[in-house]
């Protein structure tokens, strides 16, 4: 059964998982904080040395509900550590966010930030508050297109999101073709679905149902490392972004 099958029989249940940006959360100073906090000159050396992955996400990036150092961000740099990537975590989410204000927040201060490699994860609020897909559409590319000519070597990972069925079939089917066709277009990494075996599970969300526990973003963590391991893995050896 595909994930949008799966979607569409959970019917309110996953229009509730949707929620996962608004929902009452108040939205962080949006200072984007690095994931590890390296201590000692010999470990500062090294971090000077790493590349730096930045996350611009939402509530589900800046780990609602939990410490920074529980969200799907600070996992992957364990990751990263284990495998030995020359790469330091910087987490850019702030709850709350729709696709404009992260297409504006990347036309102002974060691009003045050195990243190497960009995860694009936004759209579940704007899917919330009804905003046409062309809208969407037009706000993550314009995050691509701005990012590519101020640090033409960044790589992007684009991170995607599944409209709630109740929204309607013309809607959500829309909205789903949103991801995969900028990441064609773009010729991008794709991650299907972030909430990809999360989404409907009471066990893996916090007591509100519908923001991902600290087991919920393992489960993150592990969806996201398989499309940017190999983009990791390829930057790592090639010429910074800026």
């Amino acid at each position: 059964m595909s994930i949008l099958s799966s979607l569409r029989r959970a019917g309110p249940v996953v229009a509730l998982a949707a929620l996962i940006v608004g929902c009452g959360a108040p939205e962080s100073n949006g200072s984007a904080e690095s994931s590890s906090n390296p201590a000692g000159s010999a470990e500062d050396d090294m971090a000077a040395d790493r590349r730096v992955v930045m996350f611009l996400g939402t509530s589900l990036t800046d780990g609602y509900g939990l410490e920074r150092e529980q969200a799907y961000p600070a996992l992957i740099q364990q990751k990263i550590d284990s495998a030995g990537l020359p790469f330091e975590v910087v987490n850019a989410g702030l709850s709350g966010e729709r696709s404009a204000g992260a297409l504006q927040r990347v036309r102002g201060w974060l691009l003045k930030q050195p990243f190497d490699v960009l995860v694009i994860e936004t759209g579940a609020n704007d899917m919330l508050n009804g905003l046409p897909v062309t809208a969407l559409r037009s706000n993550i590319q314009g995050i691509i297109d701005t990012v590519r000519a101020a640090k033409p070597n960044t790589r992007i990972v684009l991170v995607g999101m599944l409209a709630a069925p109740n929204l309607g079939r013309t809607y959500v089917d829309r909205f789903n073709r949103v991801y995969p066709d900028l990441a064609e277009e773009n010729d991008v990494p794709l991650v299907p679905f972030l909430l990809e075996g999360v989404a409907t599970e009471r066990d893996l969300n916090i007591a509100d149902a519908i923001h991902p526990n600290a087991q919920g973003h393992h489960v993150l963590a592990r969806t996201v490392w398989k499309a940017l391991e190999p983009v990791l893995r390829d930057a790592g050896t090639s010429q910074r972004g800026g």
